[in-house]
């Protein structure tokens, strides 16, 4: 234990997101220690990152800070600074906009994304600085670290891992952890 305590304190250390053997889809996530499966992309992997592409970028991201559902979630165990998702939160994914990739608030008339999610994706939903820290229209939003829907099924973009393993892995990750997808 005292490796993953050094690992919270010390540097933020490095998530990496390799690929599954025969599933362009699926991915290993690795981090101080745990190896969890997780789902990436309906698109795979791809230097080249577009809006909508469906593709998870191959890159070293940053974590900045995440976000959870406090009416389904207890309390996080983590140093990642977190924020309790509020129904009027969105994350704007209309490239021509200045508020691109960014969190915006409802009521929001371009294309965006419901942060509070039915579907309980959000219910613990890290932000990767892909796009955000030095943005370009077209280059990509919204991508995060999530949960899993059903079956591991593909994302967006994101990267994805079920409850269980999110718990696991978010105890030590704080802000400046990279996650580095292969």
């Amino acid at each position: 234990m005292a490796h993953f305590r050094k690992k919270a304190t010390g540097s933020p250390g490095v998530v990496t997101v390799r690929a599954a053997p025969r599933c362009s889809t699926r991915a290993i996530v690795s981090f101080g220690g745990i190896t969890v499966p997780a789902a990436i992309g309906r698109s795979g992997r791809s230097i080249l990152k577009r809006e909508g592409d469906g593709a998870t970028p191959i890159a070293a991201m940053p974590l900045l800070y995440g976000f959870t559902r406090g009416d389904r979630m207890r309390s996080l165990a983590t140093p990642l600074p977190v924020r309790r998702i509020r129904k009027d939160m969105l994350w704007c994914d209309q490239p021509e906009h200045a508020s691109y990739n960014r969190l915006v608030k409802a009521p929001f008339q371009r294309s965006h994304e419901e942060m509070m999610r039915q579907d309980g994706l959000y219910d613990i939903c890290l932000v990767l600085d892909w796009n955000i820290t030095s943005r370009r229209r077209y280059r990509g939003s919204a991508i995060f670290f999530h949960l899993i829907k059903p079956g591991y099924q593909p994302t967006a973009g994101c990267v994805a891992v079920s409850l269980a393993d999110m718990r696991r892995l978010i105890r030590f990750m704080r802000k400046g952890t990279v996650v580095r997808v292969l």
